[in-house]
């Protein structure tokens, strides 16, 4: 990552540390597991949770058929603005993924095949797991796929197993990827699919 983006990571992270929940953005091997997964063949509406600086929004706009779209929702406004300059071909909306639904429905987007997500779920309490688990639900179509990450530390946390609990309940088929070693701290992957 260039140092461009770790000046945009930083920036972000000292604003508000609770809605970025990382201690580094996210390095290219943790975006590649994210993004392998996905069937991009079938996938003509994704949509991207929480982009940050835009680890994943890179890949998945490489990886995107062509007449394909990304949906991009962001908290943090300057991180929403800066993603929009350096990604034109994606849509960036600046507001909070529990509204997603809403969000998406003035840009004619009212069901995606699928969701990637680079939200700190196990920073969040109980009703904003559930919040913006439901908008995920709301939009992502049957047989769609949801993929997120879990740093190996916050699976030991009450919040943690909360999340890990949530998915299981909600999804037909949740799998995790092995460990990407190579990211601070280490992580996995939550492969969902309806």
């Amino acid at each position: 990552m260039d140092l461009a983006a770790w000046r945009r990571f930083a920036r972000a992270a000292l604003a508000n540390p609770a809605a970025v929940g990382a201690i580094a953005p996210s390095s290219r091997s943790l975006a590649h597991a994210m993004v392998d997964w996905i069937d991009w063949p079938n996938a003509r509406t994704v949509l991207e949770f929480g982009p940050g600086t835009g680890v994943f929004t890179q890949y998945i706009l490489e990886r995107l058929p062509p007449g394909g779209r990304l949906i991009a929702i962001e908290l943090d406004p300057r991180l929403a603005r800066d993603l929009q300059q350096r990604f034109p071909d994606a849509l960036v909306i600046h507001g909070n993924v529990a509204d997603a639904p809403d969000l998406c429905r003035p840009h004619g987007v009212t069901h995606a095949d699928a969701v990637l997500s680079g939200l700190p779920w196990a920073a969040f309490k109980p009703h904003l797991q559930h919040a913006c688990l439901e908008a995920l639900l709301a939009l992502l179509r049957p047989s769609g796929q949801f993929a997120t990450f879990a740093y190996l530390q916050g699976l030991l946390l009450p919040a943690g197993k909360r999340f890990a609990a949530l998915l299981d309940e909600r999804f037909p088929h949740v799998s995790r990827s092995p460990t990407v070693w190579a990211n601070l701290p280490p992580a996995l992957i939550y492969r969902c699919r309806r």
